[in-house]
């Protein structure tokens, strides 16, 4: 007979990766198995995150994740250059790795690619067929009808220099550069004293870069800051869902009982694209949970992001504004502005945890961009942009 696992993990990203380490940690009884169908859990990626993100217990657990910590960020614009306090973290899909694959030891499965899933059972490419109480598919984001979407494309390079970079906290934006053809800003992390992490980001109304045009840029970026680039250690490439607007209630009816998990759930920041303060949310609630069968927990992954959905609509129409309103060039200029309010509001909207106040006061005042088109913007609730 075959073996009915308790909970399958289809996808070994960051979002059921912490699911399977919160389980193991809070309910070991459970038979539980991670499938990934690359070679190693975490793929190719660099997650980062605001301290004031997780709660102190969460920072707790995800402790032995975290390959970087930096004391506040520095940000810059044509007419602001800033400083903000705050921790600032990084995961390394390396250090995600070695440490989801200690732990899981047997019940991690790479090289195993889901051709069909269903709430209760997985058929994979080499034509075996997993049974599980529970199947949570966390493949990443998923194109629908059901959601407008801008994207957050990167092309990210990490170098070794020939010389100390002299950096001592991470540039999450750096605005001073060309815009190209949308909102642009080129992301550094100094992972040590002469390497870094360059990545070059664009908030455009599609999903894919010319990956050359941005790895050119981040070779000016980086003769323009002074940096002698001496080797390549590795590259990785992204595009991140930025939600516009969509319907909630229809996205999830089409999941059909399947839960999901991670950007496959929509559990994202809506602005930033930032998953991991939601992945660690998802995770701590499935492994509080006693019934673990799909049915409950289709329930419960709907309910979380549910919550989610109604928290953000604030950022989602601060999104349209982003995407609709002015010329793409001009983008800058809303995200300028915002960096120049008060740093503990800066702090609370990284984190979702936005006040009435907070809203106003990043309401208040003459808008980056025109007024009436502004207007239209907030107002449009199904722009029509290509799903990616």
């Amino acid at each position: 007979m075959n073996k009915i696992w308790d909970v399958i993990l289809v996808g070994g990203g960051l979002a059921n990766g912490l699911i399977a380490w919160r389980l193991k940690q809070c309910q070991p009884q459970l038979d539980v198995l991670l499938l990934e169908a690359g070679s190693a859990p975490g793929g190719n990626h660099t997650w980062s995150f605001h301290h004031q993100d997780l709660s102190e217990a969460q920072h707790a657990w995800l402790a032995p994740f975290v390959a970087h910590r930096w004391d506040g960020y520095e940000v810059r614009f044509p007419v602001l250059n800033r400083t903000l306090p705050g921790g600032y973290l990084s995961i390394t899909s390396e250090r995600f790795a070695e440490v989801i694959s200690a732990a899981l030891g047997d019940r991690l499965r790479t090289h195993s690619e889901a051709m069909a899933v269903a709430p209760d059972c997985v058929q994979l490419r080499s034509g075996d067929t997993l049974h599980a109480r529970a199947v949570i598919d966390g493949r990443g984001y998923q194109p629908g009808p059901h959601l407008a979407v801008g994207s957050q494309a990167f092309v990210g390079q990490e170098w070794q220099l020939a010389q100390p970079h002299g950096l001592v906290r991470p540039i999450l934006m750096d605005a001073t550069v060309d815009q190209q053809e949308g909102y642009r800003f080129v992301y550094t992390l100094p992972l040590s004293p002469d390497s870094l992490l360059i990545e070059d980001t664009h908030y455009i109304d599609r999903s894919a870069l010319d990956a050359d045009r941005s790895r050119q840029n981040i070779a000016d970026y980086a003769l323009s800051q002074g940096w002698q680039l001496r080797t390549l250690q590795r590259e990785e490439q992204g595009s991140l869902p930025i939600t516009l607007a969509g319907q909630h209630d229809a996205f999830w009816q089409q999941a059909q009982g399947q839960p999901r998990s991670g950007l496959r759930a929509g559990l994202f920041h809506a602005t930033t694209g930032y998953s991991l303060p939601l992945a660690a949310t998802l995770a701590d609630t499935i492994a509080a949970q006693s019934a673990v069968d799909h049915a409950a927990l289709f329930t419960l992954i709907r309910g979380v992001a549910g919550d989610q959905w109604r928290r953000q609509r604030f950022f989602r129409m601060l999104n349209r504004m982003l995407f609709l309103a002015g010329r793409p060039e001009q983008r800058w200029q809303v995200m300028q502005r915002f960096y120049g309010l008060n740093d503990r509001l800066i702090a609370r909207f990284y984190a979702g945890q936005l006040t009435l106040t907070d809203m106003a006061r990043i309401l208040t005042g003459k808008p980056p961009v025109p007024v009436r088109e502004a207007l239209r913007a907030v107002l449009k609730q199904t722009p029509r942009l290509r799903a990616f």
